[in-house]
């Protein structure tokens, strides 16, 4: 039996510029909720997702999992949008450095 073991990623979060350490394999929701940035929860894994979990990916936009239809319909619902918009309960983090922008509410 092989384990897997996740690699530690830096993830970055403007516009305070303070660093992060995350794992590769999680989303960008549970990496902010673990380290206090991000508190809210899109329930169901994502499944029911109210937009509230909208960022703006500035850097290591590669490294991070591919929008799905499913995410670019609900990216297509938000004001606002570009493209470096994700969703933070759907895009997970690969193996390299992320720089994310939150939103100014």
């Amino acid at each position: 039996m092989t384990s897997t073991t996740a690699t530690k990623i830096t993830l970055t979060v403007m516009p305070a510029g303070t660093a992060y350490e995350a794992e590769s394999g999680i989303t960008l929701l549970e990496a902010l909720s673990r380290n206090g940035v991000m508190k809210h929860e899109c329930d169901n894994g994502g499944k029911i997702c109210l937009n509230l979990c909208h960022v703006s990916v500035l850097e290591g936009r590669k490294s991070l999992s591919k929008v799905q239809r499913t995410e670019n319909e609900r990216l297509d619902q938000i004001v606002g949008v570009g493209s470096k918009s994700r969703l933070a309960c759907q895009a997970v983090l690969g193996e390299e450095a992320v720089t994310i922008e939150l939103p100014t509410l």
